[in-house]
C-alpha cells in the first residue's frame, strides 16, 4: 500500500497538538494511502514532548515516529529531521497548530494519485474554501514574497509561503536543505523549481489562521529573512 508521510514540526504546542493529531487520525486517504506521522519536537519548554509521548501510548493504532531536538534549532531544522525520517511515497508538511485542515490532504493528494504531479502546493488564496480574515499587512507581505519568488523562479504560484506543500518523497530527500528557521519556504521553492521536468501543481485550501494571542509565531523579521532567502537561493546559492 502507498504511504503518506506527514511531517509535523512542533514547538510549544502542548495545549493544542492533540487536536491536530485527532483530526489526522480521522482522515481517510484516497488511492489506498496509509498514514505515517513524523513529529519533531524542537525542544519545547511547555511539555509538548510529554504530551506527545502520552498520546502515542494511548493511540497504538496510529503510526507515529516521535523525534526530539535537544536544543531549539528552528522550524526549518525540525523539517529537515522529519523529512530525513520519512519512509512514505509522498510527504506533506503539517504545522502543529490548527490553521490548516488535514481533511484537505486528499485535495493535494489527487494530482499524485492521477500521476500528473511531483509537487503540489495548497494555496490559501484560490478556490472557494473558508479563510479566516486577519492581518492586512501579512497578506500584502505574503503576496509580495510570492511575487518575488515567482519572478526569479518563473512560476505562477499564488501562495509560496503556504504550509501545505506535498512532494514525492524521493525527490524531496534528494534536495540539500540548509535553512533552519522560516527560510524553508523560499528555499524549497527555489530548489524545486530548478529540477528538470518537475511537475508543480497548486490547489485551493482552507485557512483557519491564528492571532499572536492564540499562538502565531511568525513576524516581520521572518518576512525580511524570506526576502533574503529568495535572493540567496536564486542568485548566489544554486545548490
Amino acid at each position: 500500500m502507498p504511504v503518506l508521510s506527514i511531517v509535523i514540526p512542533a514547538y510549544n504546542e502542548a495545549k493544542t497538538i492533540h487536536f491536530i493529531l485527532d483530526k489526522i487520525q480521522k482522515v481517510i486517504l484516497i488511492g489506498g494511502f496509509q498514514k505515517e506521522i513524523i513529529i519533531v519536537d524542537d525542544c519545547s519548554k511547555d511539555g509538548t514532548y510529554e504530551v506527545l509521548c502520552d498520546y502515542k501510548e494511548k493511540n497504538p493504532g496510529l503510526q507515529i515516529n516521535l523525534n526530539r531536538h535537544e536544543k531549539n534549532k528552528g522550524k526549518g531544522a525540525a523539517l529537515h529531521t522529519g523529512i530525513k525520517a520519512a519512509t512514505g511515497d509522498i510527504t506533506v508538511i503539517q504545522d502543529a497548530d490548527l490553521e490548516y485542515d488535514p481533511q484537505e490532504y486528499n485535495i493535494l493528494l489527487k494530482p499524485f494519485v492521477d500521476e500528473v504531479a511531483d509537487v503540489v502546493y495548497g494555496s490559501r488564496f484560490m478556490g472557494g474554501n473558508p479563510h479566516r480574515i486577519l492581518f492586512f499587512w501579512h497578506s500584502i507581505g505574503n503576496k509580495f514574497l510570492t511575487f518575488l519568488s515567482n519572478l526569479f523562479n518563473n512560476l505562477n504560484l499564488t501562495d509560496m509561503e503556504t504550509c501545505y506543500k506535498m512532494f514525492r518523497t524521493s525527490m524531496l530527500q534528494s534536495i540539500q536543505l540548509k535553512e533552519n528557521r522560516f527560510g524553508f519556504e523560499p528555499e524549497i521553492t527555489a530548489k524545486v523549481a530548478r529540477i528538470e521536468g518537475v511537475r508543480i501543481y497548486e490547489v485551493g485550501i482552507s485557512y483557519y489562521g491564528r492571532t499572536f494571542e492564540e499562538g502565531k509565531k511568525i513576524g516581520w523579521k521572518d518576512g525580511f529573512r524570506a526576502i533574503y532567502c529568495i535572493l540567496k537561493y536564486n542568485l548566489f546559492v544554486r545548490k
